[in-house]
């Protein structure tokens, strides 16, 4: 993405988000439910951020809102699909 260029805001399936097996030993309940009571109450206000994979989106941030989403019955969340940092 050039760096002038905004950022659009994407709506993704939940069903094609991978979550990485190091993000997922980080889930805290608690948070989940407190964010899933946010979202209740004022919608999901920080989209989170994805990669393009092979055949799916890769989580970068926002396990806890995607969880959330996710104990709340949605089938859709918003997120960014950012470009994935070459080393």
């Amino acid at each position: 993405m050039a760096r002038n260029e905004p950022v659009q805001i994407h709506e993704i399936s939940v069903d094609e988000i991978y979550v990485p097996a190091p993000r997922r030993k980080t889930l805290k309940d608690a948070k989940v439910e407190e964010l899933a009571e946010d979202i209740l109450e004022n919608g999901q206000l920080r989209p989170i951020q994805v990669r393009l994979g092979k055949d799916r989106y890769v989580l970068i941030e926002g396990y806890h809102r995607l969880q959330a989403c996710m104990s709340l019955g949605e089938k859709i969340i918003e997120a960014y699909i950012v470009q994935a940092k070459k080393f």
